[in-house]
């Protein structure tokens, strides 16, 4: 690559967008030269305008810290610093909809962390180690936007992160009902224990909106691109529970799974561990060596020991072992705001830009 390409990043002072920020410091291809949020940051220098909430372990990157921040509702002004844009806002979906939408329409690409666009039957929603030929389906989209680059992409919902992917390495097995409870860090409320003090010693068996995005979005993963669109499988049946713990980052899940061709505990490891995808064939800079890793100790995955595997973005499965209702019955974990977001999304970015949808403008 001759020039790095300039990312802006939309809703850069959320602890998402500071993932983004943090995530891309130094990254060979990407240089963060935009920062966005609401009027009420604009025109503050970045540092400024997070003042006291930087909520990541690492310092904040001195690249960033002099940025002017935008406005993030002034999209032909942010759309002429970029080549692409990250996408964090804070806002209603039918507002996150208008507004990624007028990004693409003035031929920026736009990689969404958000939900809205994830049920847009053109827009794809990938996890690039499992499904990256649905991005077929820009060409569609850019079509009913009437753009020649500018289009939207999007991540799935961070509590699929850690069965998703092992549930997809299995495919060849067949299974048929999946039942996941997700115990879900507070992180993925953009929160941390300073913000959120009646989490310490807590548990909330309620997560607004998460069981229904937890049971149906895989599905759309695992779909196929009919006709310029995104049409969803219709197995497995899964459903779920999600509960939020208190864990900083970490999204851990009790699965039980049936097959309609019974496996063995031996082939299902070794499918975990052999599983690659395009990221891996292409050896993007964010992409994972190992995708999943599986743990033979009794007590493992914990989050303590495992959720940093491969700089977070990489998979722990553990305590795989027959069920006497189900198959079989596994543990796994993901980082929830690094492969589950932020990381997540600039993977599917790498990917877009080796497959040439993302390019210098």
């Amino acid at each position: 690559m001759e020039r790095k390409l300039r990312v802006g990043i939309l809703g850069a002072t959320g602890m998402v967008g500071q993932r983004f920020i943090s995530l891309l410091e130094n990254h060979p291809w990407y240089e963060v030269t935009v920062v966005a949020a609401s009027a009420r940051s604009a025109g503050k220098t970045y540092e400024e305008s997070v003042g006291d909430r930087w909520k990541m372990t690492t310092p904040m990157p001195e690249a960033v810290k002099n940025l002017i921040v935008m406005n993030v509702n002034e999209v032909e002004e942010v759309a002429q610093g970029v080549d692409f844009v990250f996408s964090a806002v804070d806002m209603s979906k039918e507002e996150i909809r208008e507004i990624e939408d007028a990004y693409a329409k003035t031929e920026t690409p736009v990689v969404s962390n958000n939900s809205a666009h994830r049920w847009t039957k053109d827009v794809p929603m990938v996890i690039p180690e499992i499904n990256p030929e649905h991005f077929e389906v820009i060409e569609s989209q850019k079509k009913r936007l009437g753009t020649t680059r500018g289009f939207v992409a999007v991540k799935p919902n961070c509590s699929i992160q850690s069965y998703a992917p092992v549930l997809t390495a299995w495919k060849e097995f067949e299974p048929t009902e999946v039942v996941a409870t997700t115990y879900q860090a507070i992180s993925g409320a953009g929160k941390t224990f300073k913000d959120w003090p009646e989490m310490v010693e807590n548990i909330i068996p309620y997560i607004g909106g998460e069981e229904e995005k937890s049971e149906q979005e895989p599905l759309r993963i695992w779909g196929k691109v009919e006709a310029g669109e995104i049409v969803k499988a219709e197995s497995p049946v899964i459903t779920t529970q999600c509960i939020r713990v208190p864990v900083l980052n970490g999204h851990t899940a009790a699965v039980f799974v049936k097959f309609a061709k019974k496996p063995t505990k031996e082939q299902l490891i070794e499918k975990l561990v052999n599983f690659k995808g395009l990221p891996q064939e292409l050896k993007l800079p964010s992409a994972p060596g190992q995708f999943i890793q599986y743990l033979e100790e009794d007590n493992r995955p914990q989050v303590t020991l495992d959720v940093d595997f491969e700089n977070g973005m990489g998979v722990s499965v553990g305590r795989l072992r027959e069920d006497t209702v189900y198959d079989f019955k596994f543990v796994g974990l993901s980082h929830n705001t690094v492969r589950g977001a932020a990381g997540g999304a600039v993977l599917c970015a790498e990917t877009l830009t080796a497959k040439g949808y993302i390019q210098a403008k």
